[in-house]
C-alpha cells in the first residue's frame, strides 16, 4: 500500500510538472482538493484492495507531513508571487504544517477507527474553499502572443543536478524514520513509551523553532550557506545518537540534530524557486520534490539489513550520506546566481 502512495504522489507530481502552469495553478490546486476527499473517502469506507490502490494513486494521500506531495509542488510556485519575502513565508508556511501535524498526531491517538478517516473529505472542503480566494497574481504570467516554453527551458541543467542532491538527501534520510528511532531507544536505551512520546512531542516544536530560525539566517548569511552549515552540523549530531553512553545523552543529541537540521527545510524550499525562472517554479518544485519521494522507500530496507550489524548503524550511514549531500550542494551552486 505504501509503494501505491508513494507511486501516486510521484505520478501526479511529474504531472504537475509538466501541465500545471498550462491547466492554470489554482485550477489544479481545486482539483487536487477534490482528489482528496475521494480519496480519504475511499480509505474510511472500504478495504476493497483496487479501490485502495486508486484512491492511493491519486496522489493527495500523504505519507508526510510538512512536505505533501503535489499539494506542496504546486503551493511552492504559487507563494513567491505574494509579493512578501519568500524564505519568512515558506518559514511560516512549514510552521503552520509542522503544528497541525502534531495536533493531526494526537488526535489519532484518541481513536483508531478508518473512521477517523473522514476528517479528509471534510479538511479537502476548507481547503476548497480557502483556494477559491486565491489572487489571479498566483498564476504563472505570460504575454497573450507569446510562444509558449517548455515546463523547464534555462534551468532543467540546475534542476537535474538539485534532484540528483535531493535523492540522495531523501536517501539517506530514509535510514532513521521514527520507527527506526524508536527501536534504537528502546533496545540500546531502554526508554520508556512515554518517554518517546515526550521525545517525538518535543522533536515537533523544535521543528518549528527550526523554521522561523531559518528565516533569520537566511536573511543575515544567505539561502545556500544557511542550507549546507545548519544541515551538515546536524548530520554530525545524527551519527552520534548511536554513540551515546546513555538515554539523557542519546535524547540531547537527538533534540539538537532536529532543532539544526529543519533550518533546510524552508531555505531549501525558497532556493529552488529562486535559482529558476518564474516561468520554472511549478517544475522545478514538482520534479526536486519527486526526486526526494522515489528515494525514501528504498532505505529503510537497507537500514534493516544494517541493524544486524550493528544497533547504531543506520545512524552513521544517514549521517555520512546527508553529509555527501551538504558538501555536495555547497560545492555545486556556491557560485550560481540567486534572483
Amino acid at each position: 500500500m505504501l509503494a501505491g502512495l508513494l507511486a501516486g504522489i510521484a505520478l501526479v507530481s511529474v504531472l504537475i510538472a509538466r501541465y500545471g502552469d498550462r491547466f492554470g495553478r489554482r485550477r489544479c490546486y481545486r482539483l487536487l482538493f477534490v482528489l482528496m476527499a475521494t480519496a480519504g473517502t475511499a480509505f474510511a469506507l472500504t478495504d476493497w484492495l483496487p479501490a485502495l490502490l486508486l484512491a492511493g494513486l491519486t496522489g493527495t494521500v500523504s505519507t508526510d507531513v510538512v512536505e505533501s506531495g503535489p499539494f506542496t509542488s504546486l503551493e511552492q510556485a504559487m507563494l513567491p508571487h505574494t509579493g512578501s519575502n519568500a524564505t519568512r513565508l515558506f518559514g511560516t508556511y512549514n510552521t503552520v504544517a509542522t503544528l497541525a501535524g502534531s495536533l493531526g498526531a494526537l488526535i489519532a491517538l484518541v481513536g483508531s477507527s478508518p473512521r477517523w478517516l473522514l476528517a479528509y473529505p471534510f479538511t479537502a472542503a476548507v481547503g476548497l474553499l480557502a483556494s477559491a480566494q486565491l489572487s489571479p497574481a498566483v498564476e504563472l504570467a505570460r504575454q497573450p502572443d507569446a510562444e509558449p516554453l517548455p515546463p523547464l527551458h534555462r534551468s532543467r541543467g540546475i534542476v537535474l543536478r538539485l534532484c540528483g542532491l535531493f535523492a540522495l538527501d531523501s536517501f539517506g534520510g530514509g535510514f532513521v524514520p521514527q520507527t527506526f528511532i524508536a527501536y534504537l531507544f528502546t533496545r540500546k536505551y531502554g526508554a520508556s513509551p512515554h518517554t518517546l512520546a515526550l521525545v517525538f512531542f518535543a522533536i515537533g516544536i523544535l521543528q518549528a523553532l527550526s523554521f522561523q530560525a531559518a528565516v533569520r539566517l537566511a536573511a543575515k548569511f544567505g539561502l545556500l550557506r544557511t542550507m549546507v552549515f545548519t544541515h551538515l552540523p546536524s548530520n554530525v549530531l545524527l551519527a552520534a545518537v548511536a554513540f551515546a553512553p546513555n538515554l539523557p545523552t542519546a535524547i540531547v543529541l537527538l533534540l539538537a540534530r532536529f532543532l539544526l537540521s529543519q533550518a533546510d527545510v524552508p531555505t531549501r524550499q525558497a532556493y529552488v524557486v529562486a535559482v529558476v525562472e518564474p516561468s520554472e517554479r511549478t517544475a522545478a518544485a514538482a520534479y526536486t520534490n519527486t526526486a526526494r519521494y522515489v528515494t525514501r522507500p528504498v532505505a529503510p530496507l537497507l537500514a534493516g539489513v544494517a541493524l544486524r550489524g550493528a544497533l547504531g548503524a543506520p545512524f552513521v550511514i544517514a549521517g555520512a550520506l546527508k553529509s555527501v549531500y551538504d558538501v555536495g550542494l555547497y560545492v555545486l551552486f556556491r557560485n550560481v546566481r540567486v534572483e
